[in-house]
């Protein structure tokens, strides 16, 4: 069975040419001839190569001519072959015996002080040199990444777990994913891929993992994304690795006539960010040869149980260049049990390139057209390591599968199976009904979303389906009726809002709203209705304040490149107050506490009087050094290392349409999250504005800050834990607000004895509010996040001018705002 597939694999990465061979084999290791997988084969004197698969399988084209082949594998000895190729394919089997490393020469130190801290002494003293070292260069990189189950459960959240491939085995291929790219690098800081050819089995339009990450130990923290962990790992060879590491030399061996070093890299503690395994380091100029680690659960890895890092350098020059790159996940999270492969092969380096003028520019990762469009035969010509029988399979299976999802029978029968309605959908987690012929959706929410209840209206149900029809591209067009209805005070709100998305560079959006709408007097919604229902009928507190309006709304957003993005919008109310019920039924009655008024005191001694506004916003935000991810048909802002400015600007006109409101007001923010690295994160944001013209100003458009009087916390960037909701509202000429939130992600926690396996993290920040004439609120709090993964609970106190102080405690759950 084992020569068959091997012979499928061999016929199917063949490549027909009369000018060139394929020389093909298997590496295994010697005496136990165990497949070594993603082993590499090298011609000598050059970068090119190619790389074995899973099972030792490898395959190498080559022009007609005189070869040495280089085949490598960590902790194996190199083994060099000699080959002439010519018209005729060739198999070349190899077995590589493991490395002998010698020990003869090693002369232990005075006090005993084991070799290997010596070595890596200079490994470190030479580390920041060889991380810029090269200035600038090239490579072609093919990135395979694949995922696969092991087992899963057969419900999660209740629903049945179904994949939609008729295969009922607890084996299968999760994601396979192909992609050819160049990478070019101009240091310091200038990066840019370009993607040739990418594929997705069963996604003829799909995008592949097509971002090569080629992570330097050079680099004092290792970053392998914020959810595995926050604060990045601690390299074996960083500037501080000797207060993290203990090191065993284990013997040195000759490559590329270089002599190199084994180091055992040892943790000295547990539940510190830290990597377990093996370094290999040249003799002399003290290089990385290759690497062999690991990080387990207890070394501060979330979301998986290990984590396998191999790579492999090969010299080029005086210098030592990244061949190879594999990352193996494996973990089980709620029932699946998971594991994967990531390999980057890279492949001719030039280390001389001519860049163009502007080459480097904000884009940093460009697709090209048609990149995946490729067919299988020029895949099989170009991969530099053969496919498995099984991810063979799957490429065929997933095809095929997607062009039977095409037809329209099909998609009518996978509707008739997703849009099966139930109780749980009607209640909890509300159902979404997809005609797949017609690209169109219609979802509605749960009713523990639509009814509420307010002092207001009493029992309420508001009913907001939402319509969808995806296009072309990015075209989208999305209608969301909204019916709303009080049944103690029985008024009927109705409106509807629809929003078109659009935009073939840069993602537009134009949206008309109209009708009659419940508004709370601060637009921006502080309290949601279904917290605020709780604290009513349990707590006999309304904190929620409404007002109604007939209403109008035009939204117009837009980026336009360079991190600048537009917003607009044209509003006209009617607004017109509402009073509570006069005899309020609730479930539970506090001797001492009374329902507040509809009308926020704070924000003057008298109901709100009838009246209209015409308002006109603008907004522009900035995040200079914005760098993007272009597309055939789009281009995706993903980000930069700076902060982002926002300013907006309202004008309220009196006189269109009889408004009365007449002022002008104005709004700028600063914001950033700061990756500190082992010192863990720091968020901010920072807000002045004010009036600058203020003859007529009513309720709600006063200056309305995000406070927060019940137990669930709000954004803590955005909003004050501890303060009334209207409490702070004004009509000052000027103000200022600052939010800073840092999150230490393991450290200190992670000292304590029995309290760091929680891996609970400490969080801390203050909220600070400037007003006129010397008035501030200020608060300070510290907590505990990162509980079961998505809890947090912090301690708050506050104090404002005058010397008033309160206390409380916050609940941040991930579905309750």
């Amino acid at each position: 069975m084992f020569k068959k597939g091997l012979l499928l694999l061999i016929v199917m990465s063949m490549k027909l040419s009369v000018f060139a061979a394929v020389i093909s084999g298997v590496i295994q290791s010697a005496g136990k001839t165990a497949p070594l997988a993603f082993s590499s084969v090298l011609v000598k004197g050059t970068t090119k190569g190619a790389s074995a698969n899973n099972i030792g399988f490898y395959s190498i084209t080559l022009e007609p001519g005189e070869y040495i082949l280089v085949f490598q594998y960590i902790g194996y000895q190199t083994i060099e072959k000699k080959v002439t190729v010519g018209k005729v394919n060739q198999t070349i089997d190899i077995q590589l015996p493991p490395q002998d490393y010698q020990l003869n020469e090693v002369v232990v130190k005075t006090g005993g002080e084991d070799p290997a801290y010596g070595i890596i002494r200079k490994a470190i003293a030479a580390r920041a040199e060889h991380l810029k070292e090269i200035k600038q260069f090239t490579t072609e990189v093919y990135i395979k990444g694949q995922m696969q189950l092991r087992d899963y459960p057969k419900k999660f959240m209740g629903q049945k777990v179904d994949f939609e491939d008729g295969d009922t085995s607890k084996q299968k291929m999760l994601l396979l994913s192909e992609t050819i790219a160049k990478y070019s690098v101009s240091e310091p800081n200038q990066r840019k891929i370009e993607v040739v050819s990418t594929k997705v089995s069963g996604r003829s339009n799909g995008f592949g993992f097509s971002s090569p990450q080629i992570i330097s130990f050079y680099e004092n923290i290792i970053s392998l994304g914020s959810g595995l962990n926050p604060r990045g790992f601690i390299s074996p060879i960083s500037d501080n690795a000797l207060n993290f590491y203990k090191y065993k030399f284990e013997g040195t061996f000759f490559e590329f006539g270089k002599e190199i070093s084994r180091i055992k890299v040892i943790p000295k503690r547990a539940y510190e960010p830290l990597f377990t395994g093996y370094i290999h380091i040249t003799e002399n100029d003290w290089h990385i040869q290759s690497i062999d680690l690991k990080l387990l659960r207890e070394q501060q890895m979330q979301l998986l149980d290990s984590l396998i890092l191999q790579q492999q350098y090969i010299p080029a020059g005086p210098y030592w260049v990244i061949k190879q790159q594999v990352i193996y996940p494996y973990g089980k999270f709620f029932g699946f049990d998971f594991f994967g492969s990531f390999l980057q092969v890279y492949d001719q380096f030039d280390l001389n390139p001519k860049f163009k003028p502007k080459y480097f520019n904000s884009t940093v990762l460009k697709f090209y057209d048609s990149s995946n469009k490729k067919s299988m035969a020029y895949w099989d010509s170009i991969r530099p390591l053969p496919l498995l029988l099984e991810e063979i399979k799957d490429y065929q299976k997933k095809d095929s599968l997607e062009k039977v999802r095409e037809s329209p029978a099909y998609l009518d029968s996978l509707d008739k199976i997703r849009n099966k309605f139930n109780f749980t959908n009607l209640l909890l987690t509300g159902k979404n009904f997809s005609k797949r012929k017609t690209k169109t959706s219609f979802n509605i929410e749960p009713l523990i979303n639509t009814l509420n209840f307010n002092t207001v209206e009493g029992g309420v149900i508001n009913l907001s389906p939402q319509w969808r029809k995806q296009m072309e591209g990015r075209k989208s067009l999305t209608i969301i009726p909204e019916l709303r209805y009080g049944f103690a005070n029985r008024h009927f709100n109705p409106s509807i809002t629809a929003n078109y998305t659009f935009g073939k560079k840069y993602i537009q959006s134009f949206s008309i709203a109209g009708g009659k709408k419940v508004f709370q007097f601060n637009n921006a919604a502080p309290i949601t209705e279904f917290i605020n229902s709780y604290y009513t009928l349990m707590r006999e507190q309304n904190f929620m304040k409404i007002y109604e309006a007939d209403f109008f709304r035009l939204n117009y957003n837009s980026g336009i490149g360079n991190g600048l993005n537009f917003s607009g919008s044209i509003q006209f109310q009617n607004r017109k107050p509402l009073e509570n019920l006069g005899d309020i039924a609730f479930w539970k009655n506090f001797p001492n506490r009374s329902f507040s008024t509809n009308h926020p005191t704070e924000l003057g001694p008298a109901p709100m009087q009838n009246h209209q506004a015409f308002l006109v916003s603008a907004g522009i935000s900035w995040l200079p050094g914005a760098k993007y991810v272009e597309y055939p048909d789009r281009k995706v802002n993903i980000g930069s290392g700076y902060p982002t400015f926002t300013l907006t600007v309202t004008k309220a006109f009196a006189g269109i349409l009889g408004a009365d409101a007449n002022y002008t007001k104005w709004r700028i923010n600063i914001s950033d999250e700061l990756d500190l690295k082992l010192a863990g994160e720091l968020k901010y944001s920072f807000s002045a504005g004010g009036f600058l013209q203020k003859d007529k100003v009513f309720e709600p458009d006063q200056i309305h800050f995000l406070g927060n009087q019940v137990l669930f916390a709000g954004p803590f960037t955005k909003s004050f834990q501890l303060a009334p909701y209207y409490r702070f509202s004004n009509t000052a000429s000027l103000y200022g607000t600052g939010h800073i939130e840092y999150h230490l992600n393991g450290l200190l926690t992670n000292k304590i004895p029995g309290f760091k396996k929680l891996n609970w993290f400490l969080v801390t920040g203050a909220n600070t509010l400037l007003q006129e004439k010397g008035n501030y609120y200020v608060e300070y709090f510290v907590g505990l996040e990162n509980i079961f993964k998505v809890i947090r609970v912090d301690y708050i106190r506050s104090i404002e001018k005058g010397g008033a102080s309160n206390s409380g405690i916050r609940l941040a759950l991930p579905f309750v705002r």
